[in-house]
């Protein structure tokens, strides 16, 4: 999850590919509203990317879809108000007329917290109440539930859940909570979340958190805590996929020390020479994950890229990078920064960019989903 400065919005326009709606003047998350029609500019082409998709298992590995974290909240509360309240049911309408057949849609488990930088990032800007960091993971989690049991949809807690979505023409829901803040320092809360579906839990988010370190703030921890061995521990017993957006390298490094399972790096990039953002990676940080087994999600922020094309150029350096058998595609959709790839109908002009650079059909399916399902069959099951 990611926002950036909001200017006035006789200033911002809608030159960014959505509305500005301003959280306590400062953020906004760029998303369409409910039933917009997309930019031109995002619409897919329809080549042979597009008849991939019907033959392959096509997935986002983090987002939040029509804002998903907004459902459940009270219509007069200040951020419904800002934001425009969630685009849930039109989103889950553009997933599935894009072909892809599965997409995470996580939580925030620090989202009553968060507040600007004054460089425009996020940040914790208060501690959490008593209570109330459960008490808003039961409200967006409870809300998940529900939109997943919906016709037309499936909860996926396994690989054959997939398959089976697919043979149904039903779209898949991943779902995942963004932050472990919602543990409040409790393991049992992990046992609760993969009961009601959750199969990943990014365990840092823009707290640090009782878990460990996080990449936008100085080392507290200097790496994994006590408590975060224990939750890695427990998430390898449940078969659950530990996310490590968001967590340093040395949170990194002990993860893999623990861990008995691959893990993700749900959406990111490599960081290059002209590149100083703390959420970048560097390529000992992601050959690290993926000598594990794990794979990196490609994010189409603006912290990288500015352009889809540049988008493609990340993509393909990933790949050069940590192989080709390692990577994925992290949209962070509808709560990104400076988003290139705006719209669930870009995905097939991803696989065409990729076909189009000289990728066969077989590298473009991991890269789309493959790379993913391998995972989630390793970790999750069959």
């Amino acid at each position: 999850m990611s926002f950036e400065p909001c200017l006035p919005s006789e200033e911002k326009g809608v030159a960014d590919g959505g509305p500005a709606a301003c959280t306590c003047g400062t953020l906004f998350v760029s998303a369409p509203p409910e039933g917009a029609d997309p930019a031109p500019a995002a619409r897919s082409t329809a080549g042979r990317g597009r008849r991939l998709a019907a033959e392959q298992l096509w997935v986002d590995v983090h987002a939040h879809p029509g804002r998903n974290f907004l459902r459940g909240m009270p219509p007069d509360d200040t951020l419904v108000a800002l934001l425009g309240g969630d685009a849930m049911d039109s989103t889950a309408r553009s997933i599935r007329d894009a072909g892809v057949a599965l997409a995470a849609f996580a939580t925030v488990a620090d989202f009553r917290v968060l507040g600007a930088t004054p460089e425009g990032g996020l940040c914790a800007a208060r501690d959490f109440r008593p209570g109330e960091a459960r008490a808003d993971h039961e409200r967006q989690l409870g809300a998940l539930q529900t939109f997943a049991a919906q016709p037309g949809r499936r909860p996926v807690l396994r690989r054959a859940d997939l398959e089976a979505a697919r043979a149904a023409d039903e779209t898949g829901i991943f779902l995942t909570c963004e932050g472990g803040d919602f543990l409040d320092g409790r393991l049992d809360g992990l046992g609760d979340a993969y009961a009601r579906g959750v199969r990943s839990v990014t365990i840092v988010h823009y707290r640090v958190n009782e878990i460990g370190d996080i990449q936008t703030e100085a080392e507290v921890h200097h790496g994994l805590t006590p408590f975060g061995r224990d939750v890695v521990a427990e998430m390898n017993r449940l078969g659950m996929i530990i996310d490590l957006a968001h967590a340093t390298h040395a949170v990194t490094r002990d993860v893999l020390a623990s861990s008995t399972a691959p893990v993700m790096i749900s959406h990111s990039h490599l960081a290059a020479a002209a590149d100083s953002h703390p959420r970048l990676l560097t390529l000992e940080h992601a050959r690290a994950v993926v000598a594990e087994g794990g794979l990196i999600g490609a994010w189409p922020a603006g912290v990288a890229a500015t352009t889809f094309e540049e988008y493609v150029d990340e993509i393909e350096r990933l790949i050069d990078g940590v192989g080709c058998g390692h990577v994925a595609i992290g949209t962070d959709m509808d709560a990104n920064y400076r988003p290139v790839v705006q719209g669930y109908d870009q995905f097939p002009d991803i696989a065409d960019a990729l076909l189009a650079r000289g990728y066969g059909d077989e590298d473009v399916g991991a890269v789309m989903g493959g790379n993913f399902l391998r995972l989630l069959e390793r970790v999750c099951g069959r």
